[in-house]
């Protein structure tokens, strides 16, 4: 028997960041010493071969786990897709622009914020919004955007000529553990409205083996980022085995 898990139609990628900060953790001043570890690339090809169908990195501009070099790193050293996430800032795009990632996720960012708080503010954004987007699809990089799953911020996204939209599912997965109702429904209508607008429609924050059966009732999705569960859950059954797991509940959607 197969130790593989079967086939989905929705894609699971594996944020690993936080494999990062472990690393960070001990030897950020140094990550030339020959024992650095843990190994971001052989992190991500441990997911690959668990399933994960796309890798996740955030570049942020204080460079609190991921670093330039790991960009690259991954860029070269990966065998599925590289999805970036990053703020709309000159200097990060300067580096998605020449690593050339399969994909962008534009994020917001407060560098006092522990992890990505919120969505975008599509519908109030500057027109610098727009310009990033249209330099990183130049360039061949699909462009999402996370947004809070509201109308103004799907019809925003769509109007300035977004590949995808990722739906922030964190208020979601803390209104209750398996997922808020009021929260859900929301999403739901929000990535029907995305769909509808011609939006590859993804979700991330917070989502877990426990709210992931609601969530999993939302339709349209395309992919969802995890990576604190599976990093947090990988501490005590290894990553591998973590990723499979998820993939293995990812494998019932859609339902019915």
């Amino acid at each position: 028997m197969s130790s593989h898990p079967p086939a989905s139609a929705l894609n699971l990628g594996v944020n690993i960041d936080h494999v990062a900060t472990l690393r960070q953790a001990r030897y950020a001043p140094d990550l030339d010493a020959h024992n650095a570890e843990p190994s971001l690339l052989a992190a991500a090809h441990e997911a690959e071969a668990a399933g994960a169908d796309s890798i996740t990195i955030h570049l942020r501009f204080d460079r609190r786990h991921i670093q330039d070099r790991d960009v690259f790193e991954l860029r070269r050293g990966i065998h599925t897709k590289l999805n970036l996430e990053m703020g709309n800032t000159p200097e990060i795009l300067a580096v998605a622009l020449e690593a050339r990632p399969d994909f962008v996720c534009l994020v917001p960012e407060n560098r006092r914020e522990i992890t990505t708080e919120g969505g975008l503010n599509v519908a109030n954004a500057d027109t610098s919004l727009e310009r990033t987007v249209k330099a990183l699809q130049d360039r061949g990089i699909l462009v999402s955007l996370f947004v809070d799953p509201e109308p103004q911020q799907i019809l925003a996204s769509a109007r300035i000529g977004a590949d995808m939209v990722e739906l922030h599912t964190g208020a979601f997965a803390n209104a209750a553990p398996d997922g808020g109702e009021a929260e859900f429904l929301l999403l739901r209508e929000a990535a029907i409205l995305a769909a509808g607008e011609g939006l590859q429609v993804n979700a991330g924050h917070g989502i877990n083996l426990v709210n992931l059966v609601k969530l999993m009732r939302v339709p349209h999705l395309a992919e969802l980022n995890v990576g604190h569960h599976l990093v947090a859950r990988g501490v005590f059954l290894g990553l591998s085995r973590a990723i499979r797991d998820f993939k293995m509940l990812m494998g019932s959607y859609p339902l019915g």
